[in-house]
């Protein structure tokens, strides 16, 4: 027999079904975890003063969080390349929103509407270091945001044991059903209005070490609370 050759509607069948497995298997998953939150009342500080949220997380730690703060309506930033399109079918189904764009590709559009999200009630979520990279490297797009629109940076990050860590350029995290599953979340981070060049790079080197310290603690909770 010859080799099968690859049609467009196997690509459409996919992307109809592919989204939809992940997402009851995520849930299915999340459901199993040992939970722990830590910190969150950072974030229940912010919603009390009705502040809209970015939520920054390294884009390693990507598959948990859509359960990080389930209820609250978000947008999420997904990139346009092409798997890009099955990562945006899989939000939809764990009911995000979803922009596309990317620092390479649509940015400018992408960036404009998550502005409008901000602006009609909902949170921003982005991993400042996607979506290729370089790792745990906070690009200045979502310090640029809070700068704009004066709503808060709300770092957070994920750990888990037993996991497993993917040889992928963001050493991607899966955790093991029934994990013990930790979520931590930092002190908001604001950027004044007129933030210059100088203090964007700062507020960009500040993040980045916020999200390792935040992903550490994570993982040392994990950790030592596996049994």
């Amino acid at each position: 027999m010859g080799k099968r050759r690859f049609f467009p509607c196997d690509w459409n069948i996919s992307l109809i079904a592919v989204p939809w497995i992940a997402s009851r298997l995520l849930r299915a998953v999340a459901a199993t975890l040992r939970r722990a939150d830590i910190g969150r009342e950072h974030v229940d500080a912010c919603l009390a003063k009705g502040e809209r949220c970015i939520v920054a997380f390294w884009h390693g730690r990507l598959l948990m969080m859509p359960f990080v703060y389930p209820g609250r309506p978000a947008t999420l930033l997904i990139s346009q390349h092409r798997d890009g399109e099955y990562l945006t079918r899989v939000a939809q189904w764990l009911e995000f929103n979803v922009v596309r764009g990317s620092a390479t590709r649509g940015g400018v559009l992408a960036f404009k509407q998550l502005i409008q999200a901000l602006r009609d009630g909902r949170h921003v979520v982005i991993t400042p270091d996607g979506p290729k990279g370089p790792r745990h490297r906070v690009k200045s797009g979502v310090i640029d945001l809070a700068r704009l629109t004066g709503m808060p940076i709300l770092p957070v990050a994920f750990g888990a044991w037993p996991r497993t860590i993917l040889r992928s350029w963001d050493q991607f995290l899966i955790p093991h059903p029934f994990a013990r599953g930790v979520y931590v979340w930092g002190e908001p981070l604001y950027v004044p209005a007129d933030a210059d060049k100088v203090a964007v790079e700062k507020f960009q080197t500040f993040l980045a070490d916020r999200l390792d310290a935040l992903m550490m603690e994570a993982d040392a909770v994990a950790a030592t609370r596996r049994r």
